[in-house]
């Protein structure tokens, strides 16, 4: 299928929490890290996340560093890569950071299941587009993305929307920062949580490349698609 190319990009603990077990967000990765997050979001053309990180963190999913949001300005682009928010039942707020700052486009992903009345009033915020009739339909969102011009795609999570991309055979690569900490929990998020896979569906992954940063180390991997 025609889609972006896609990567997921998280922090999580020596433990592989993403979050602590009351869902909050903790600082995983240092400045180094942040910056390179920020470049990243920078070169995308669209940044994605599920209702579930809305809910929980607020995230306005611009890009942080001015010369950054100057140099896209320079090349036509928007200061900010579109906000995309994977939400079937029109939960996200309209006081969202990201209808609040920064500039650029935003989409709300909705399925038929979503209220009316909600997605009305998303409208006034967001483009919106239904996929899917209980659920977002990620295979059709992205062809449809990737006709917007959406041609790379930056994936912040959460661990729901996570497993998602990846069952769905949607992820080219995953940048992972392995912090010097552990959070614990049965009911802590991972980078990948879902139903999981069955031993003859696991998903294998090639380790492009590792290195040293901030306390603790950048794991790169692309993401062998046999789905």
């Amino acid at each position: 299928m025609d889609k972006p190319f896609t990567f997921i990009n998280s922090a999580m603990s020596a433990d592989g929490k993403i979050s602590t077990k009351e869902r909050k967000q903790v600082r995983i990765s240092g400045d180094v890290d942040f910056d390179r997050m920020d470049d990243l979001r920078a070169t995308s053309d669209g940044i994605m996340v599920g209702i579930g990180t809305i809910l929980a963190d607020d995230p306005s999913l611009t890009v942080k560093s001015e010369e950054r949001r100057a140099t896209r300005k320079s090349k036509g682009s928007d200061e900010n890569p579109v906000r995309i928010v994977i939400d079937s039942k029109a939960r996200t707020p309209l006081d969202a950071d990201i209808f609040i700052k920064g500039e650029g486009k935003r989409i709300i992903a909705v399925s038929g299941s979503a209220p009316v009345d909600k997605v009305e009033m998303l409208q006034e915020k967001a483009m919106v587009i239904r996929a899917g009739k209980e659920r977002v339909d990620l295979c059709a969102l992205m062809a449809e993305l990737n006709s917007m011009g959406i041609k790379r795609l930056m994936v912040e999570g959460g661990a729901t929307l996570n497993w998602a991309m990846l069952s769905s055979g949607l992820v080219d690569e995953i940048y992972s920062f392995v912090g010097n900490l552990l959070i614990g929990g049965t009911s802590a998020p991972t980078l990948v949580d879902g139903v999981g896979f069955v031993e003859s569906d696991i998903l294998s992954l090639e380790l492009m490349s590792m290195e040293k940063m901030d306390e603790g180390v950048l794991l790169k991997w692309a993401v062998i698609n046999d789905i």
